[in-house]
Parts: structure tokens; C-alpha cells; sequence
């Protein structure tokens, strides 16, 4: 699927780009105005190649986004470089046109401009390719997974409400301190009372002696 989506958006690309061109060929290029005109219609025609390929899913599919990174590393010195030539060799011989071909011989470049003048097509298709080049794709949404908040709350233990079995334990396991007096006159401690089936230390002394 993604082969033949990709292939198909070239092929659209290609008829489009071929319209584009043949518009640029019936246009009169002597004027300036015509001139810029079929340089235009065929650094769109390098626009529409590029564009097809991130449209296509040469990238990561996603929201198209201009790449900052690819505009400035690359684009700028080649609409530089390429502008350089078109606008040297614009037709009419413009103020523009004069002095660029001047700075180009204090440069020592004008034979090298010279050279490109019927390649100027080329460079205005490379300088379209090139900021087609420039956007990419920031990739598809993922969906985060949902998380719940609530079970990563942990709640603080109430140490008075911890404590609380263990006060009425101790409460309920305590002696009596009331002395009871026996028949023989002796006053005796009651024996502990055990509580929820615990025993008790029968070793313990429990006896006192009522010296009076």
C-alpha cells in the first residue's frame, strides 16, 4: 500500500510538473515580466516534484511542517547561488541584471555566470526541488495511553486509628487491683482474667499477708 501510494502521487506529480512547463513554454520570456514568469512556473514545477514524495509517504506521514534546519542549512545558499545566475541573465538588462554580471567580475565568477546562461531553466527547477526539500512531516498522533492518577495516590496511615486495637487489647487483658479478704483472714490479689483465650502465669506469687 505504501509503494503504491507513493508511486501514484509521483506520477501526479510528474503530469502536474509537465503542465506546469509546457504553461512556462508558451509564455514570451523576452519581457521581464515573462521572463520571471516561466522561471516561476518552473521552480513550481520543482515544488510539486518534492511536495509529491512527502505526500506520499516518503517521510513519516504526520502534519507537513517547514524544517527550519533545511531552510537555512540548504535552501539559502542554493536561492543564493541559483538566484545569482537567474537574476544575472534576466532578460531586458535591468539595473538588477547589470549588477550582479558587475559583482560577479569583481569576484572573478563572471565567466562561470556566463556559462549558466542557458541552464538558467535548470536552476529555477533546483531551486523549487530544494525548498520542496525543506518541509517535513512531524510523524503520525499517538494517543497516550491513559493513565489513572488515582491509583498512584498513597494515603498516609493514621497512627491513632492503628493504635486503637491495640490500647483496648491492653485494656482488656489488665488486672484487677481490688483486694478480696478469704475466710481465714488473709487478703488475697484476684487472679489475673485472661481475655481472648490467652493463659495466664500461674508461677506468679498472689498472696499478701494482712499484718493487721
Amino acid at each position: 500500500m505504501y509503494g503504491l501510494t507513493r508511486a501514484s502521487m509521483t506520477l501526479i506529480a510528474a503530469g502536474v510538473a509537465g503542465f506546469l512547463i509546457w504553461i512556462a513554454t508558451t509564455i514570451n520570456d523576452q519581457a521581464t515580466g515573462g521572463y520571471w514568469a516561466v522561471c516561476g512556473l518552473i521552480a513550481g514545477a520543482g515544488l510539486v516534484m518534492a511536495l509529491s514524495q512527502l505526500l506520499g509517504g516518503w517521510t513519516k506521514w504526520g502534519v507537513p511542517r517547514l524544517s527550519a534546519t533545511v531552510f537555512f542549512v540548504a535552501f539559502i545558499p542554493v536561492l543564493i547561488a541559483a538566484g545569482w545566475v537567474v537574476v544575472a541573465h534576466q532578460s531586458g538588462g535591468n539595473w538588477a541584471s547589470h549588477h550582479v554580471l558587475s559583482w560577479s567580475s569583481d569576484i572573478h565568477i563572471r565567466g562561470l555566470v556566463n556559462d549558466l546562461a542557458n541552464y538558467v531553466s535548470v536552476l529555477a527547477f533546483g531551486i523549487g526541488l530544494v525548498f520542496g526539500y525543506s518541509f517535513d512531516t512531524t510523524g503520525p498522533r499517538q494517543r497516550a495511553a491513559a493513565v489513572d492518577r488515582r491509583q498512584d495516590v498513597v494515603t498516609p496511615a493514621d497512627h491513632r486509628t492503628s493504635d486503637e486495637p491495640l490500647a483496648a487489647e491492653g485494656t482488656a487483658v489488665g488486672t484487677s487491683t481490688q483486694p478480696r479478704t478469704s475466710r481465714f483472714g488473709l487478703r488475697r490479689r484476684s487472679k489475673p482474667v485472661a481475655s481472648e483465650d490467652r493463659p495466664v502465669d500461674e508461677t506468679a506469687p498472689t498472696q499478701t499477708t494482712d499484718h493487721s
